[in-house]
């Protein structure tokens, strides 16, 4: 099995992504009923992830 850096990398960013969001404690724990108001607040939470510096 061969090693490839750059999809690790990819990999990598994502998993961290994921682990971010699991920070917000209301996508955390899926309190919303709806999937529609669950979006959003994924939406939200990774738009403010993006801005922050």
């Amino acid at each position: 099995m061969t090693y490839d850096a750059d999809l690790y990398k990819r990999r990598n960013t994502v998993k961290r992504s994921f682990n971010r969001m699991k920070h917000w404690r209301g996508l955390a724990t899926r309190y919303d009923k709806l999937a529609l108001v669950y979006r959003g607040g994924v939406v939200l939470a990774a738009i403010l992830t993006w801005l922050k510096p």
